[in-house]
């Protein structure tokens, strides 16, 4: 229950005379007119100039409140009593202003496009603070708790528009607060709570929006305090405008990285002011402290422009790099990476990061490549980064290095790369190593990645990936080993006794497949559209197959996949459901009990998508199969990522890894799972018209389906 203190703890601070009516319930408004779908409105005291209090006691915020009754009650203009609903001060108390009342604080018509009217449908909510203050947390909790109280508890009750005394009308009001003054800000409480926001990021929104607003193809960023991307781009956008660069898209290209480079300036030598607060907005943006005054390059600009540098590996202090580098750290400021130590991230994997900068970008010059990030984690950028290091190193000339596990490349791994290593190759291949630790517990000492001597715990590690991956345990570096390192697929050639695919399994495919060294096929127990559906596929098992695969010597595997190739496919009442026809249709096959099913994700799931939907979706099919006795154990198919999380987080028994997508985010910089049965490295045609997912089936992996039951 939200706690709201009554006018009596402001009105013994209000003339003598008033203090009864200040003290009384407030009296009804002249027009009782309510409409329950509008919401909020939000102010604060007004500007700077008018503070006449700190707020440092509780007694000051009353004193205050009771000054704005005293205003308020010197004319007929709100009827007589005091405009703001409710007031809420810095320490978090709420306090009761009109009540329950008609707001009357918030001037102005109807807003355009509603029958909504600014006073006779919303509440208005009042800060205690000045232009030149801050919202921190108590306020903003409590601005949360109220709101939410107004739409579900209040006996007038309001809905969820969430809206700044300036919206529709010429006031600066609420200022600071502004950012949150919206949905799905911290203060919405139908929204996560995230906390504070930052006022540099904002004021440099609000400015970026302001200035660009005509700019051919400018897409104005949301004001709320919070970077991101779509602030990042506006930047850019902004950057491309002081360039001479026209129409402006979302994206630092090369058009625009050689503006940069062609003028020359760096940002202490600027005198482009648009310029100057472009760059301060930036740093904001990647949390460096600089100039409060972004208009203004000063001390604490000079000093996070350092730090930026330092932090992405490279000598702020030669004056050669300094300058060459620039464009390169204004392209990074433009963007999302991150350059200081971030949460969880590993101190290792950033100095490796920086060692590439440092190396390959400032020194050798890779054209293709840009500065990776720096926060300690593997990712899509940092494995490009990497690749092309790699590709310098092996002998690949500069012109064509770009990043790709490509013939060129794997041809010098095998090559080149598959010889004695020394010096950086060395460093490279141990820390291609360090990025796929640990394996089965063993994690890969970062002190092996800074010595050529062979050690115990590098080779004791080699053996333990190479065995857990099914690869040949040669504790060398060779063509396979470096392909498992670097890419989910691995070496696509090297044989595998599994597979899995849309097509019927007759007696002839089982005899290929069987010549062809497979032991094991994976086939679907369904398929969600009709045969008239011009997308329909035929990929279900049909009947009698089951029998045939047996027959001819192999073993199979069950699949179910409903369309798994987008977010809106995943939540748990289809996991459960879906969970249900699967155990139904393997009984119909007469798969006994105990087998695993896989269920898909069939696409580059994220981790927030698989925390909202994907998860969900499992939970969905584990509870589905259990209220039909939990004949079935469940599997997944999808990146290593998807199976790492849903197995660990739902109970997921096996997985099927789809490694041959090797461009999946969630395939890069993530180990095998620990409970890996099959990698799907390659996909080829065995026969024509016979397409076919090769697949590396562990040993003592899954067993997958040898006899089926007689129904």
């Amino acid at each position: 229950m939200v706690t709201i203190l009554p006018r009596s703890e402001w009105a013994a601070f209000v003339v003598p005379s008033k203090q009864p009516h200040a003290s009384a319930p407030p009296q009804p408004s002249l027009n009782p007119d309510w409409n329950p779908h509008a919401g909020v409105f939000i102010h604060h005291r007004g500007p700077a100039q008018d503070l006449a209090y700190d707020y440092d006691s509780h007694t000051e915020c009353k004193r205050d409140i009771a000054d704005v009754y005293d205003e308020h009650t010197g004319g007929n203009e709100f009827n007589g009593d005091i405009a703001y609903n409710f007031f809420i001060c810095p320490h978090g108390d709420i306090f009761t202003g009109r009540g329950y009342e008609r707001g009357e604080a918030n001037y102005g018509a109807k807003i355009s496009g509603t029958d909504l009217g600014r006073n006779s449908n919303f509440y208005s909510i009042c800060a205690l603070m000045r232009s030149n203050q801050t919202a921190g947390e108590a306020m903003l909790r409590s601005y949360r708790e109220l709101i939410r109280h107004l739409r579900e508890e209040a006996p007038r009750r309001t809905g969820t528009m969430i809206l700044p005394h300036s919206f529709e009308f010429g006031t600066e009001c609420p200022g600071n607060l502004s950012m949150y003054a919206q949905p799905g800000s911290t203060i919405d409480p139908a929204a996560p709570w995230t906390g504070l926001a930052d006022i540099y990021v904002y004021a440099a929104q609000k400015w970026v929006n302001q200035t660009y607003a005509n700019a051919a193809g400018y897409i104005r960023c949301p004001e709320n305090g919070r970077t991101g991307w779509s602030t990042v781009y506006s930047l850019t956008q902004g950057l491309q405008v002081e360039h001479g660069i026209t129409p402006t898209v979302q994206n630092f290209g090369q058009g625009t990285f050689n503006a940069v480079k062609a003028r020359g300036t760096l940002p202490g030598l600027e005198s482009n002011t648009n310029l100057v607060r472009l760059y301060n907005g930036a740093l904001w943006c990647k949390g460096y402290w600089t100039s409060t005054d972004q208009s203004k390059w000063t001390f604490d600009s000079q000093g996070a422009l350092a730090r930026l540098y330092g932090d992405a590996g490279l000598e702020y202090t030669d004056d050669t790099i300094r300058l060459k580098m620039w464009p390169h750290i204004c392209k990074a400021m433009m963007r999302m990476d991150q350059f200081q130590a971030v949460p969880g991230g590993d101190a290792t994997i950033r100095s490796v990061q920086q060692f590439l900068n440092r190396r390959y970008v400032a020194g050798i010059g890779i054209p293709a490549m840009s500065l990776v990030p720096c926060d300690g984690y593997y990712s899509r950028d940092v494995q490009q980064g990497f690749m092309m290091g790699l590709q310098y190193e092996l002998g690949i000339a500069l012109a064509s290095i770009n990043g790709y596990f490509g013939p060129g490349t794997q041809a010098a791994l095998k090559g080149r790369g598959s010889q004695p290593l020394f010096g950086n190759l060395r460093y490279l291949f141990r820390a291609a190593c360090y990025f796929n630790s640990p394996v089965n517990g063993l994690a890969y000492l970062a002190s092996d990645l800074g010595t050529d001597t062979q050690t115990s715990s590098h080779t004791d590690w080699l053996r333990a990936f190479q065995q857990f991956s099914q690869i040949p345990a040669t504790l060398n570096n060779d063509y396979t080993t470096w392909a498992q390192l670097l890419v989910s697929s691995g070496d696509v050639d090297r044989p595998a006794t599994g597979s899995d695919c849309i097509t019927e399994i007759t007696a002839a495919r089982a005899q290929a497949l069987k010549a062809a060294g497979y032991r094991i096929v994976g086939r679907y127990l369904d398929e969600h559209l009709p045969p008239t559906d011009p997308y329909y596929l035929g990929k279900a098992l049909k009947p009698g197959e089951p029998q045939t695969i047996l027959a001819n010597g192999l073993r199979f595997f069950p699949l179910f996949q409903y369309n798994g190739t987008q977010l809106g496919n995943f939540t748990y009442q289809k996991g459960y459901e879906q969970g249900q026809i699967a155990h139904q249709k393997s009984i119909g096959y007469g798969i006994p009990a105990g087998v695993c099913i896989y269920f898909a994700v069939d696409y580059d799931a994220l981790d927030v998508e698989i925390d909202s939907n994907v998860k969900p979706y499992f939970e969905g099919v584990r509870d589905g199969l259990r209220d039909l006795g939990s004949r079935y154990k469940f599997g997944v198919y999808g990146s290593r990522n998807v199976c790492t999380r849903v197995s660990r987080e739902t109970g997921a028994t096996w997985s099927l890894v789809s490694g041959m997508s090797w461009g999946y985010s969630g395939n890069l910089g993530f180990p095998l799972p620990a409970n890996w049965s099959f990698n799907q490295i390659r996909e080829y045609e065995i026969q024509p018209g016979f397409g076919l997912d090769h697949d590396v089936w562990r040993d003592n992996g899954d067993p997958g389906v040898t006899s089926l039951e007689v129904n």
